[in-house]
């Protein structure tokens, strides 16, 4: 695997990979915003998938799950501007102006901003910054990101629901939110965290309404989400088994085999 990242600050980096694909789920711990040079993303969420190409400018909200798979395209690497929009620095920002208020109405969702003018400006003009031998200084990284913050404002009138927005997640319904986002292969602590829990409590809270445990319960729903993308959208199982959760190929044929008694590959 051929993966570099320069970095600029902690906060601004330049991403390479020049492989077949990476694909990694994660929550992300702060807001990122990011320009594709090159290459290729596709992003699945548990209600919805998104395709990302070169030039495309999006910002994925924090604390949300995502299965993240990025590809070299038309013989270029994968290649990638991203800052991070830290809850520090949000903060920072929004003591001079105001905590907006709350809009229920307004998803948490990623935002998509094309390839807009005023962005890709902005990003683009940090890639000189890549070059420097000496240290970049971080008054000029704060200018940038503040930059890139308020040309957000200025073109998603909405976008303050998101980034104005520092609560961590409560406790909430579990079986709400593990039916929607099983596919998500994650720790789970993971889980726990996001649906409010200790581990010690996610576990005991999961025993309790799923009568199983976790990693049991989980597996069962992947092989079915598997099994119906094989058998009703006639998908290969090269295709299916990172969008349903499994790390690899082989894990994946052996577990729907030892579940259904055929391998994946006899479905269609």
């Amino acid at each position: 695997m051929d993966f570099q990242i320069k970095y600029i600050t902690p906060d601004i980096k330049l991403s390479t990979y020049n492989d077949k694909l990476f694909k990694t789920e994660t929550v992300f711990e702060f807001h990122m915003l990011v320009w594709f040079i090159s290459g290729e993303t596709k992003i699945i969420q548990a209600d919805k998938s998104y395709l990302f190409k070169a030039g495309d400018i999006f910002l994925i909200p924090r604390n949300h799950l995502a299965t993240i798979i990025n590809y070299p395209k038309d013989g270029l690497p994968h290649k990638a501007v991203v800052m991070h929009l830290t809850t520090e620095r949000l903060k920072d920002f929004y003591s001079n102006i105001g905590i907006p208020k709350k809009d229920s109405s307004e998803k948490n969702t990623i935002r998509s901003f094309e390839k807009h003018p005023l962005l890709e400006s902005c990003l683009a003009s940090l890639i000189p910054y890549f070059d420097l031998t000496e240290s970049f200084p971080e008054n000029i990284a704060a200018l940038k990101i503040t930059e890139a913050i308020s040309i957000l404002r200025a073109i998603d009138k909405t976008i303050d629901c998101i980034l104005g927005n520092f609560e961590e997640p409560g406790k909430i319904d579990l079986v709400d939110f593990m039916e929607k986002n099983y596919m998500f292969n994650m720790p789970l602590e993971r889980f726990g965290y996001l649906t409010g829990r200790s581990l010690s409590t996610f576990n005991r809270d999961f025993r309790k309404v799923f009568q199983v445990t976790p990693q049991r319960w989980l597996t069962q729903k992947r092989l079915e989400l598997a099994f119906y993308h094989l058998s009703e959208k006639s998908k290969k199982p090269s295709d299916v088994f990172m969008e349903v959760g499994f790390e690899d190929l082989s894990h994946f044929s052996y577990a729907f085999k030892k579940q259904y008694g055929f391998a994946p590959s006899l479905v269609r």
